[in-house]
């Protein structure tokens, strides 16, 4: 600090709206910052700044709340290593206790934490577990929670960055919010822990937030076991496969022209069954998704050395266990906020959809 006959000059500052650590502002006027703890960037405003060094002191003021506003503020401790090469969320929500409750959701994401950190080498401290068995009230899979830790997996990513997000839950459907934007008519969502109270995760948010921010450079995977999960992430392009390995890849390109890839990265989601479809769980204890447990089958079997060996493994293994009667998870006239369409047992077909079309049997498979 220095002081002269005309005032004092003092190092200005905001909070962080992500890890609350506070950002030294420059001398000259900015429109956002970027924390160099998290990486996350705080949009500060100056009503008057100052013209000459003997002008009062700016005022700043944070323009974008943190998103947890309302929830008691976080215990003290390291910030979460926000940047690394490597970076994961990890969703599973049984419902417990509740009338829509599943059995397996939450071994799916301890089994996937495992799998991510065993084989393809993501760092402990770069993945993030959203499930009713964390103690922390801000790892608890409510809406808001979600949506905060999809907008952190995307924040300040980098050319040469992997990133992963894995749901094991409900999922539903709802009428298209955006005429022309689905083919059935329907958005298909994921349903949060507080989805009677707060409402369904739409794909088309989803796909604004971490589909269309992907640069060049950097890679994207969402692997999702839910029912009506199909084109979830709205990416553009479908694998159509047939049960003997045949593919083609189906236009999803909306009809009003709204463009849904991302912003020159790689985007490519493998989900549990076709949009019209319900996901099952196995009837073996440990009870687990189907779909999971057919994808870290074909991982540890070797079966996954292309997106399409893995595909037509998962397709056709997944006959066999869900062929004992394993539980749907469906929601079909059970949310008064809006079920699924259709009704009845339909074998789930897991889907392969992304942003640009590739050779599914040349392409390696690597998260």
């Amino acid at each position: 600090m220095m002081m002269s006959n005309y005032g004092r000059q003092r190092q200005l500052v905001v909070d962080c709206w992500y890890c609350q650590t506070q950002i030294p502002l420059p001398s000259v006027s900015p429109i956002s910052v970027r924390c160099r703890r998290c990486y996350a960037s705080t949009g500060v405003a100056s009503p008057g700044f100052p013209r000459s060094p003997y002008s009062a002191v700016p005022y700043y003021v944070r323009i974008n709340p943190p998103p947890h506003a309302g929830f008691p503020q976080r215990s003290p401790g390291p910030p979460q290593n926000v940047h690394r090469r490597k970076k994961a969320v990890i969703c599973g929500i049984s419902y417990l206790y509740t009338r829509t409750e599943l059995n397996g959701c939450i071994n799916d994401a301890k089994r996937m934490r495992t799998l991510l950190i065993s084989k393809f080498n993501f760092p402990e401290d770069s993945i993030v577990m959203l499930t009713e068995k964390e103690t922390d009230p801000y790892n608890k899979p409510y809406k808001n929670n979600i949506k905060r830790e999809l907008r952190w997996l995307v924040q300040g990513c980098e050319p040469g960055d992997s990133l992963l997000f894995y749901y094991s839950g409900h999922g539903s459907q709802l009428p298209e919010r955006h005429l022309g934007d689905e083919d059935d008519e329907m958005d298909e969502t994921l349903c949060p822990l507080d989805v009677e109270t707060q409402g369904m995760i739409r794909d088309d948010w989803i796909n604004a937030t971490i589909v269309r921010p992907i640069p060049h450079g950097v890679k994207l995977h969402a692997i999702i076991d839910s029912c009506h999960s199909g084109t979830i992430l709205d990416l553009p392009w479908l694998c159509n496969m047939d049960w003997d390995g045949n593919y083609e890849w189906d236009d999803h390109r909306p009809k009003s022209g709204v463009y849904k890839g991302a912003s020159g990265g790689e985007v490519i989601c493998i989900s549990g069954c076709d949009d019209h479809q319900t996901s099952e769980e196995t009837p073996s204890i440990p009870t687990t998704g189907v779909m999971t447990s057919c994808f870290i089958q074909a991982i540890k079997s070797g079966q996954a050395a292309t997106y399409g060996s893995l595909l037509y493994y998962m397709r056709n293994n997944i006959r066999k266990v869900s062929g004992g009667g394993g539980a749907v998870t469906s929601l079909d006239s059970m949310l008064p906020t809006g079920g699924s369409v259709g009704g009845g047992r339909l074998r789930q077909e897991p889907q392969l959809t992304a942003g640009k079309r590739f050779d599914v049997y040349t392409k390696p498979f690597t998260l």
